[in-house]
């Protein structure tokens, strides 16, 4: 197969997994044979293993990060400090996208940047929501509260015999009042960790005092 068949044949999707080579050639191991030769030739970009985008001239949808991360690996979630970006509760935003799954612990780094995945039991795989990405895509990401949440959790030995300045001083949060303190608080309890939710007691009374 030629490669402007092939881009042709792909280029109207976001990503190139397994099921499009298969879909697109009557030979899909002599196409994967064949994606090995564009990769070097930098006309596919190899994302991980059976998962590839056309290089940037060639591809006509530009992917998000949040669309990425989703897609490396399923299922998961975009929390923790890229969610803060997104949420504008921190004043950076974050190169490494993080994110939470049922599955290992992963990491992903492509000519895309970094992308980390955070195990966490079945039990506390919830608390994230469907948007669309500025492609209209469908995207999942932690909600705000959640996504405080589970940086806490993840983090929990750092903020072990702090003040509740640690999360202006340490973490440099603002815009606290998108957070609702009801489902912050209805969330923390479902981690059944008392650590967990002596830190949220330290964050709703840093919020109250930032008012």
């Amino acid at each position: 197969m030629k490669y402007l068949e092939f881009k042709d044949a792909v280029r109207e999707f976001p990503l190139i997994s397994s099921t499009h080579i298969s879909n697109v050639s009557k030979k899909p191991q002599t196409l994967k044979v064949q994606l090995s030769g564009w990769q070097k030739k930098g006309l596919v970009i190899k994302l991980k293993r059976g998962l590839y985008i056309l290089n940037e001239s060639d591809r006509k949808i530009e992917p998000s990060r949040i669309f990425l991360s989703n897609a490396l690996y399923s299922p998961s979630y975009v929390s923790t400090e890229y969610a803060f970006g997104h949420y504008d509760l921190i004043p950076e935003k974050v190169a490494d996208v993080t994110s939470i799954t049922t599955k290992k612990t992963a990491k992903f780094t492509n000519p895309f940047g970094t992308f980390l995945y955070q195990h966490l039991k079945t039990n506390l795989f919830f608390g994230f929501k469907e948007i669309e990405d500025e492609n209209g895509f469908p995207v999942f990401i932690a909600e705000p509260e959640k996504a405080v949440l589970d940086f806490i959790y993840l983090n929990l030995g750092d903020f072990k015999g702090k003040k509740k300045d640690v999360f202006s001083l340490s973490y440099r949060f603002q815009n606290l009042d998108i957070l609702k303190k009801k489902k912050l608080t209805d969330f923390a309890k479902k981690y059944e960790n008392k650590g967990v939710i002596d830190v949220v007691k330290n964050l709703l009374s840093f919020m109250k005092g930032e008012r």
